[in-house]
């Protein structure tokens, strides 16, 4: 273990601590501090305001759960919004989809997208320079409130609600996103691990759900978020794309002709089974 050691702050009583074998870069942007690090183990890391954002070494588990996911289900994407987003791995993703038309990245700090550029190359691959994304530096509640473009698929990558992903958990900020949704469109949200952060899944059921008909969470590991299952939201007015089959994802999946480290279509469909203690939460919220 190298002599210094990173300790996220997110929860009072409970956190990780990760070895900063390297230190990469440290600064304050504009809007957070920023810290990236090289461990040993995960890769390099980036952290915001003291809380691990995402490492090379699990990334691929986050960002494909929140992209093929709704893209996969929704089965004709053309239009996509990433809100946040900044190290370009949600772009990644999506752009793998040959379907896709085009990728609207709204990230309100410039200097998280420069230097995840420089310095964690690898999450964003190449998807910066794909004339597909059209990269937006500004206020993403207020970009949703204020688009008349309409979108297929709505992706949040938001960081926790403290600092600048606050308003990213409001209730008119899910207002103007189901607005900003094509008849069908489904809209997906991080919501972190319910275990440590149950009021994020309970404010996210009561305010997506009375926008949408259907709002419901699915489930994926992330070793670096701690504590266990990571919750993401998911919104639609289409009931059917969240019980489609096995069978239907499969073949959606040999079609786009990608692979994955962690998506399978079979983990798709089982991802939305949860477990007793998150569904104890939803129903704690229709109380």
């Amino acid at each position: 273990m190298g002599d210094v050691v990173f300790s996220e702050t997110l929860h009072q009583g409970y956190g990780q601590m990760l070895s900063v074998d390297r230190l990469i870069y440290r600064d304050k942007t504009a809007h957070q501090d920023l810290v990236i690090f090289e461990n040993n183990l995960f890769g390099r890391v980036l952290a915001l305001d003291g809380v691990v954002q995402t490492t090379e070494g699990d990334e691929f588990v986050y960002h494909e759960m929140m992209t093929h996911v709704p893209i996969l289900a929704h089965g004709q994407a053309r239009q996509i919004l990433i809100i946040g987003g900044g190290d370009g791995g949600m772009a990644r993703e999506c752009l793998r989809h040959t379907g896709v038309e085009q990728v609207t990245m709204v990230e309100i700090d410039a200097g998280v997208v420069e230097l995840c550029r420089t310095y964690l190359p690898s999450l964003s691959a190449g998807a910066f320079d794909d004339p597909r994304l059209r990269l937006e530096i500004a206020d993403g509640a207020r970009f949703v409130a204020e688009t008349a473009q309409r979108f297929d698929v709505i992706i949040v990558d938001s960081t926790d609600p403290i600092g600048p992903g606050e308003v990213l958990f409001s209730a008119p900020f899910y207002q103007a996103c189901a607005r900003a949704l094509r008849p069908g469109g489904v809209i997906v949200t991080q919501n972190g691990v319910p275990f440590v952060q149950g009021e994020e899944v309970t404010d996210t059921y009561r305010h997506l759900g009375a926008c949408l008909a259907d709002m419901w969470f699915y489930v994926a590991p992330v070793p670096t978020y701690q504590g266990g299952h990571m919750a993401f939201g998911w919104g639609t007015d289409a009931a059917a794309l969240r019980a489609q089959s096995v069978e239907v994802i499969e073949t959606r999946f040999a079609a786009a002709g990608i692979t994955c480290r962690y998506y399978t279509p079979a983990v798709h469909v089982a991802a939305f089974a949860l477990p007793a203690n998150i569904l104890s939460l939803l129903t704690a919220a229709d109380g």
